[in-house]
């Protein structure tokens, strides 16, 4: 674990200093800003619209640092040829990959509640100009605490969109692996449409198909839980509970896939 502890901040370090970073989380913090003055130019929905769109800035470029990163973690240390010295201590391959994603994880975090924080302070802005903390005209308060299960929703998104970027940077080039992360991603989010495909297709092979493609692509419209929020409407804890626990599991899966690839690689 110390080692992995080791790697892990190494990698926290490394992605605080790139200013990539540094650019995305700043747009994204004047995205959330932005949306305070569109939410003005619809009268009685601006708060929705503060809300959707802040929602959808932390998610997006959240995506951005978890695959754009993500792609990095592997493929920087082989075309540095610093794996080879990484590689010749006492660093086993598994740990290895363990750290780079929990170094990753803590970046995201950390950028995710930088984010929320703006987030938030929009909100109190938008409230404050309304002259209340909540309006009848509005579902719910301007900085409603609920808001909070969507962001964690979306933080376990990206857990799974970083798993699944390290796994395709262990076996293939970093562009092929930006493009199929995006990819997997774009499915997971219509993903829970497979489910019942058999009642729109005839064919039985390619209903089996499509049932096995929903159980072993990632599912993550089951973690988007922005609508409900926005709305108003109620999200039960153990809807977020076995939401929370199927992504973890689908993390320990990808990691477990993606330890096991690297370690049959070759790098003499």
């Amino acid at each position: 674990m110390r080692v992995i502890g080791h790697i892990a901040v190494n990698v926290f370090r490394e992605s605080v200093r790139d200013k990539v970073l540094y650019n995305l989380v700043i747009f994204a913090v004047l995205l959330i800003a932005v949306s305070l003055l569109l939410g003005q130019l619809t009268a009685g929905q601006d708060i929705k619209i503060i809300k959707d769109l802040g929602l959808a800035a932390i998610s997006l470029f959240g995506l951005f640092i978890a695959v754009f990163i993500g792609i990095g973690l592997v493929s920087k240390e082989v075309e540095r040829r610093s794996i080879y010295s990484l590689l010749s201590k006492p660093i086993r391959r598994q740990e290895f990959i363990a750290g780079k994603y929990l170094g990753l994880v803590l970046t995201l975090l950390v950028n995710v509640t930088v984010m929320t924080a703006a987030y938030y302070a929009v909100l109190g802005s938008m409230a404050w100009v309304a002259g209340g903390w909540f309006l009848p005209a509005w579902e719910a308060p301007a900085m409603d605490p609920a808001l909070l299960k969507a962001i964690a929703m979306i933080f376990l998104q990206l857990m799974m969109v970083t798993a699944l970027a390290l796994l395709c940077s262990t076996f293939t080039s970093p562009i092929l692996a930006t493009a199929l992360t995006f990819g997997l991603y774009i499915v997971g989010q219509f993903n829970a449409d497979l489910k019942h495909f058999e009642t729109i297709v005839a064919s039985r092979p390619v209903a089996l198909l499509a049932r096995i493609l929903y159980y072993v692509l990632p599912n993550l419209s089951r973690l988007d839980v922005k609508t409900q929020v926005v709305h108003a409407l109620p999200v039960p804890a153990g809807y977020m509970l076995w939401s929370a626990a199927y992504a973890l599991a689908y993390v320990a899966a990808l990691l477990a896939l993606a330890t096991a690839i690297f370690m049959r690689r070759d790098f003499k």
